[in-house]
Formats: C-alpha cells, structure tokens, sequence
C-alpha cells in the first residue's frame, strides 16, 4: 500500500473532496496545509481572510482527529517544503484539488514536473472544469447568460457526500508541524477583528448546516430578498465557499434534490434556480479567470487601461472609513469593517461609487476588499469590479452609474440596514435618512444630527460627478 500526501489549498473540507478520497483509497494519508509565505505570491491572504482561515484550519483539525489522522501545518515556500517532505515521510504520491489563478497554476505545474514522486490532480472546487465549456465555434465564453444555458445542459448529479472519509489511516510516524497559533493568523494589538465572531460560525458543518437550513426555509424568498440588505434572505455561504468549507458540486446536488422534491411548488422552483444562477455565476468567473489570467489587475478589454482615473487620498479615505456623506455607501463600509462581509447589492452600490463618483481605480477597490472581505475570492472579485466599471465579462454598461441616493430608497426603504450601521442617523425619518443633507433644519435638529459634524456633508456632488464619469468613459468607448 502506498503513502500520500495530500496537500490542501482552497478545500477545507473532508466532503466531496476527490483528492482526499484517492489518497484514502490508496492506503495511509498525510494531509498537509502549507501557508504560502514566499514573496512571489502576488494574492496572499489578504487580513480579513487570515482570521477566518484560522478557525477554518481548526474546525479541520477536529474533523481529521475524528478521522484519526492529524493536520500537518507548515509554512515558507512549498516549493522547497514538499520535496523535504516527501524524502523525510518517504511517501510515495502527492494529491491536490486544482487552482485556476496564474501564480497556482504556475506553481503546480513546476512541482508535477519536479517532485520525486508520483503527483495527481482533481477537480476539487468547481462544477466543471474551464476547458470543458466552450461556444459551439470553440470559444470561450464572454457573456454569463448562455454560459448558464450551457452549464444547465450537464449532467452535475453526483452524491458528493458519498465519498466522505470517516476512517484515515495515518503515517507511522507522523511528521511534525507547527502549531496553529504559529501560523500567527488573527490580529491581535488590537484585535479588531472581534467583532466578527459573533456574526459567523466557521467550517466545514457549519456550511452544510447552512445550506440546509437556506434551502429549507430562506430560498423561498431568494430571488427577490437578496437585493435588500435589511433582510436575512441570502445563503451566506460565500466565506465557506471561497476557504471550500463546502463545494459547489454539494450546493448543487442539494438544491436538485429540493428542486425535485417541490417540483410542483412554482415558487420554491423560481427562487432555488435563481440560486443556482448565482452558483454559476461564481462558476463564470472562474473560467474567466482561468482564460484570462491577468484581469486581477488589467481589464479585459485593453481599450479601459486609457482610463485617466484620480488619486485623492481624501476621497479614498472617506471611502474605505465610510464617511462619504451618502449613508448607504457608508452602511456598507462599515459593515465591512465590523463583520468581515458586505451584502452583494450594496458591494455593487459602493463598488460604483468608488469608480465612478470618485473615478478612482477599480482595481484598488478590489484590493480593498481582497484585504477585508472574509469571502475573499479573486474569481468573484475581478468579475464583480470589472463588471461595475463596465471593462470586464458580461459587464455593466459604462453609462450605468448607481446613484446611491435613489438606491438606497428602493433596497432599504425604511433605512433599517443604514440605522444598524450608521447609527447617527438612526433618529431620521425614512423620507430623509437616504439623503440627509436634504432634510430640514428642524428635522436635523429633532434627530440630534449636525452634518459636518456628527456625519459628514457629502464629499462629492453625485449629479456632477456622473456628468464628468459619463464623459471620461464615453470618451473610451
């Protein structure tokens, strides 16, 4: 019987895990997380993300101890690190789960050609692979609808659950690692990621509990609900997803399996394949990352990088402290800022004012959030920037310019999410919360608001700013 190495990357998870279930199939298994801290990584763990990968990999310890194996945790360059391994544990195969970003590609193929030993590969972290869905002309596909036309038509029927490891044999003896604490993962003078724990509970079952528990009572209002972020009418599945604390194939096989038993229900049917839209759209960007590697940091269509964007310190400042002045732009900066997440409809709303009021550079929004978001996932973030900018796949039209003031009043209509994060406003009324500066003396006043003082005066006219936006961009295209 062979032994293996089974390196784990984006898939947290025993789960639907192929890689994990060859290695286990063959005989004794090291599973290994080795936190890349070389500097030629150009999207290291941004913070937010090292605070939950650190509940992750213990919530992953356990698992594995119930297995009867340990974690192995290292750090530097696994380069230099899986060779020593494999000569000191003398195993004879490593496995991993594939990456589509330029660097893990880069990198697995360097160590498949060099390791001493024999190297497998899976398909551990998406539906179907990005070389697997092509136009019917062979090319690769821009625009998300017939992207979902196309994935809709596969088969993605499999029990994922069924190859759940329960039993693993280990090494004899087992390598020594590092302690998870070594890994130096949470923020600590200060610790202001704090007040993220009470919004989250982290790992592999609290994901499937979540999915459970989403598709039992919360996809009924799905595709409506989801715009409105006052509401709990989201999955909150994407910190799971990004860190593969669940697969998307096990999102998949579950809402199926509900689709069919409400088959009759026209409701449940409506919003659960709204659901699995989102799921492809997550898909989408992934093959549009693996085709075009460098819109992390450079537009799918050159013609953008002409683009004569500004560089106000203040503005960004205002922006990433949610002190704008539009109080849903800074609901959603500071939601960012107390639980690690921002909800999708409001990501769009201060993604486009970030670019477009502000005409500061998407791609350091995206950064912004690569570094706060605990969802961070460079797929689903260089899709959803490029797409507010308007240079990317499938992406908004350049003259499509969120005006937050009239967003704010159609998602969030009584000010519910901007009173939960912008509390010094909370004694507004309704017809003036979107827009205070518009309010009376009087009702400034009755609500113990000084604008200028107790919330800023907005920082930007947003009518003269979308004048100036629409002809910079016009001016491209």
């Amino acid at each position: 019987m062979s032994s293996t190495l089974y390196w784990h990357r984006h898939d947290l998870r025993l789960g639907d895990n192929p890689a994990l279930s060859f290695a286990v199939e063959q005989g004794a298994v090291q599973p290994v997380f080795i936190l890349d801290t070389t500097n030629d990584n150009p999207w290291p763990y941004g913070a937010a993300s090292k605070w939950w990968l650190h509940h992750s990999l213990e919530s992953l310890q356990e698992s594995y101890k119930k297995a009867g194996v340990a974690l192995l945790l290292l750090a530097g360059d696994p380069v230099k690190i899986l060779p020593k391994l494999l000569r000191d544990t003398k195993a004879t195969c490593v496995v991993w789960n594939r990456r589509y970003d330029a660097y893990g590609i880069a990198q697995d193929k360097f160590l498949k050609e060099s390791l001493p030993a024999e190297v497998k590969s899976f398909n551990g972290n998406l539906l179907l692979e990005p070389w697997q869905i092509k136009t019917k002309t062979g090319e690769n596909y821009k625009v998300f609808t017939p992207f979902w036309r196309a994935l809709s038509a596969q088969s993605i029927s499999i029990d994922p659950l069924a190859g759940t490891p329960h039993q693993i044999k280990p090494f004899s003896p087992p390598p020594e690692g590092l302690n998870l604490n070594d890994l130096d993962l949470r923020p600590t003078k200060p610790d202001w990621a704090k007040s993220f724990e009470p919004h989250w509970t982290i790992g592999e079952t609290e994901a499937q509990q979540k999915l459970d528990k989403f598709l039992d009572n919360t996809v009924i209002a799905y595709k409506d609900g989801r715009d409105f972020p006052a509401q709990d009418d989201t999955s909150r599945l994407s910190p799971h997803l990004a860190f593969g604390e669940i697969s998307p194939r096990q999102i998949w096989y579950a809402t199926q399996a509900q689709l069919s038993a409400h088959k009759k229900n026209a409701a449940y049917t409506t919003n659960a394949d709204h659901f699995l839209r989102e799921v492809a759209w997550r898909e989408f960007a992934y093959h549009l990352l693996y085709q075009y590697p460098d819109t992390p940091t450079e537009p799918l269509y050159p013609k953008f990088k002409a683009m004569k964007w500004k560089k106000s310190k203040k503005h960004w400042d205002s922006w990433t402290k949610g002190q704008t002045g539009y109080p849903i732009v800074d609901a959603g900066m500071r939601q960012l800022w107390q639980t690690g997440y921002m909800h999708n409809r409001v990501r769009m709303i201060v993604a486009s004012f970030l670019i477009k009021d502000l005409m500061i550079a998407w791609q350091d929004g995206a950064t912004w959030f690569w570094d706060t978001l605990v969802d961070a996932d460079l797929a689903n973030n260089t899709l959803g920037w490029q797409w507010t900018a308007g240079c990317g796949a499938d992406a908004s039209p350049y003259y499509r310019i969120f005006n937050p003031g009239l967003q704010s009043a159609k998602f969030d209509k009584n000010g519910d999410y901007i009173r939960t994060y912008v509390p010094e406003l909370a004694k507004l009324p309704a017809k003036y919360i979107h827009e205070p500066w518009k309010a009376p003396p009087l009702i400034l006043k009755e609500a113990g608001v000084i604008l200028g003082k107790d919330y800023p005066e907005p920082i930007i006219d947003h009518a003269t700013a979308r004048d100036y936006a629409l002809q910079a961009f016009k001016e491209l295209v």
